[in-house]
């Protein structure tokens, strides 16, 4: 059996932080090769190898994928929502142009897996608000979701055409104190707790009854590894599949911050965000998800809010 070498790109954002550790904690640290434009995190150090990588200098990228002698490959690298409206063409260049470098050498090496996350911002308007379906209407309305959208149907199309095994999912909010959130339109999620726990107020960029699913790290990271470690006859969506948490408004989080710390106060001043968060789903039906590889959730709000607090404390 040939022993798994996996590279994480973009292992020092949001999610590649805690998944590089998962991941270094099944296969060992060694066998998981972390990357990143900037500065190794401080919670990798240590824990493994890191080299610099930029993942739109393909040939870089290949040299790295055959003299690590890599095997699997975990794509994260990405700019979010909030911050892709602010300079569109950035956005979808680097959205692109990194899948389609990685899915061209993964083709070309014989890669065994490709993992690249979508997310619910593919969603828009004319997309059911509850309970959103795996198979539905997708029109969305920011470059973020336009460039997640073309590339689950790249990744399906390198399935289809080349055989190569790409999975995804598509990731609601994520909700993490390990690692700064990137600029998406759910992070106020996360800035809630600290300006809680230090200010005990908390000026909130959406309304408060902008519903959107949402998702507590540790959750998502375990989502991640088993859609991964799935067998591949299981796998019956090579698009994306929907995955699902929990939702919430702004005002329903508050109040259950408020529980824990009863002074305090929440604000309501919606920016250029509270359109984009409109856009999307409520809640997320993932059926198909929990069918074809069991998926089930281990986190709702109370539970989370309290680790939230425990942990940015």
């Amino acid at each position: 059996m040939i022993k798994e070498k996996i590279l994480v790109i973009g292992a020092c954002g949001q999610i590649g932080v805690e998944l590089t550790l998962e991941l270094r904690r099944i296969y060992g640290g060694a066998q998981v090769v972390a990357s990143d434009l900037r500065e190794e995190n401080e919670l990798l150090k240590g824990t493994g190898p890191y080299v610099s990588l930029d993942v739109m200098n393909k040939e870089m990228l290949h040299v790295q994928i055959i003299r690590q002698n890599i095997t699997q490959v975990y794509l994260l690298a990405a700019i979010l929502s909030a911050t892709g409206e602010k300079n569109p063409n950035l956005a979808w260049s680097l959205n692109m142009q990194s899948l389609l470098n990685v899915l061209d050498i993964a083709k070309d090496e014989q890669i065994k897996k490709v993992y690249w996350p979508s997310s619910i911002a593919v969603f828009g308007p004319t997309s059911p608000k509850r309970n959103c379906p795996q198979h539905t209407i997708i029109e969305p309305i920011t470059v973020y979701g336009i460039s997640k959208y073309a590339g689950e149907f790249w990744c399906n199309y390198y399935n289809h055409r080349y055989g190569l095994d790409v999975r995804s999912m598509r990731y609601p909010g994520l909700i993490s104190y390990k690692s700064e959130p990137g600029g998406g339109t759910t992070d106020y999620a996360v800035e809630i707790f600290y300006d809680a726990l230090k200010e005990k107020k908390y000026t909130c960029f959406l309304k408060e009854d902008t519903y959107l699913p949402m998702m507590y790290m540790p959750d998502a990271i375990r989502a991640t590894i088993e859609l991964m470690e799935a067998d591949a006859s299981n796998i019956s969506v090579r698009t994306s599949y929907n995955i699902s948490g929990m939702s919430f408004s702004p005002k329903e989080l508050s109040a259950e911050i408020k529980k824990h710390i009863p002074e305090f106060e929440i604000i309501y001043e919606p920016d250029y965000r509270q359109p984009i968060a409109e856009s999307w789903p409520q809640s997320i039906d993932d059926s198909v998800a929990k069918n074809d590889w069991n998926w089930k959730p281990a986190f709702d709000l109370t539970k989370m809010t309290t680790e939230m607090l425990k942990n940015v404390k």
